[in-house]
């Protein structure tokens, strides 16, 4: 097996966490960093906001570096698609799929079934909950937490913060409590 088609499978759990892992002590070593990719939205806004506001009035140029890493996830996600995207049909649990015709979800083939992630199905109920109140609420929450998953999971949890830890609880009641008891219903819509 050559290397571009060990690039193209799923790498299993035991070489890509130790790889994100990895990125702590790199980034506290080299640079004194941390990790966190939602604090680059106000890097921007910063930037591009000249406004009085409080909130924005810091030297982003100090935190420029993580305008440069996010946009790094940006272009990999681009590169990984134009050359190192899998032609195969995605596959997924045929109980999954049974449960998602019931919601008239019958388009698998692609990473976002297009009968919820499309413009059309925007302007419906369940596609406006899902995009734009889903949206709002991960903003929200992820001011109201001050950080993302990946600052307070990755990097909170390694530095032995408490308020990560408790944030990443928090995190996963609220994503089992959405998959398994409101997703249904806003399926169903």
């Amino acid at each position: 097996m050559n290397l571009l088609e060990i690039i193209k499978e799923p790498w299993p759990w035991y070489v890509s966490g130790p790889l994100i892992g990895l990125t702590v002590p790199i980034l506290l070593i080299f640079g004194n960093k941390a990790f966190g990719i939602s604090s680059s939205l106000r890097h921007i806004c910063a930037m591009c906001i000249p406004a009085n506001i409080s909130f924005f009035k810091y030297d982003w140029k100090k935190e420029s570096w993580n305008l440069f890493f996010v946009f790094g996830i940006f272009l990999g996600g681009v590169i990984a698609t134009a050359f190192l995207s899998n032609p195969n049909a995605i596959e997924i649990n045929s109980k999954l799929t049974t449960e998602l015709a019931t919601y008239g979800i019958t388009d698998n083939s692609g990473l976002m079934p297009a009968q919820l992630f499309s413009w059309e199905s925007l302007l419906t109920l369940r596609g406006f909950i899902m995009i734009v109140i889903g949206g709002f609420l991960v903003g929200f929450g992820t001011r109201y937490a001050g950080g993302c998953t990946s600052g307070h999971s990755i990097m909170g949890i390694s530095n032995l913060q408490w308020p990560s830890l408790v944030a990443t609880i928090c995190f996963m009641i609220g994503g089992f409590v959405m998959a398994n008891l409101i997703l249904p219903y806003i399926l169903s819509l």
